[in-house]
């Protein structure tokens, strides 16, 4: 007895790659590496750790947690869960490279929603020390996370594999 199903065409080997491609990969949101560095750093510590502070605050240096990375991801996955989506889709139909170009416009999506989180959340305000440090320099703004716009300006994605180093 047949079936009556015919193979045109045998993708399997395609799709076990794609998929593999795709379940090895992460895509991070926050500030990588090369994008640390500071125009107006003194000594070593960059927009990474800025970031990691104003996330997590700092009691000693009485700084108050400003969540901004996890809050910004979560409130922008409507918009980028599209992307991921389409990116499984991709490698169900065996198309690896297609599939990254998906994790790559959701990271994109997330960075630029914590970039939005950023503009538009009310957050803790600024002490009077650190809104008077800010006149000191020059400075007018009164908005937390917010002050040249460089931190904010770091915040990016990458698309790597699981097993990375960094």
């Amino acid at each position: 007895m047949r079936s009556g199903v015919t193979i045109r065409a045998d993708n399997a080997q395609a799709i076990l790659e794609a998929l593999k491609t795709l379940t090895n990969r992460d895509v991070l949101v926050g500030v990588p590496e090369a994008r640390d560095e500071r125009q107006d750093a003194e000594g070593d510590f960059g927009n990474a750790g800025i970031g990691y502070i104003n996330e997590n605050g700092s009691p000693k240096q009485n700084i108050p947690a400003r969540p901004h990375l996890q809050p910004g991801v979560r409130a922008s996955e409507p918009d980028y869960l599209p992307h991921l989506k389409a990116a499984a889709q991709k490698a169900l139909e065996g198309d690896a490279e297609g599939a990254t170009v998906s994790l790559e416009r959701a990271g994109t999506i997330a960075a630029n929603g914590v970039k939005r989180y950023i503009t538009i959340t009310g957050f803790t305000p600024l002490a009077d020390a650190t809104i008077a440090n800010r006149l000191r320099r020059g400075r007018t703004g009164n908005k937390p996370l917010i002050d040249t716009g460089e931190y904010r300006r770091s915040i990016t994605h990458i698309v790597r594999n699981k097993d990375a180093d960094s």
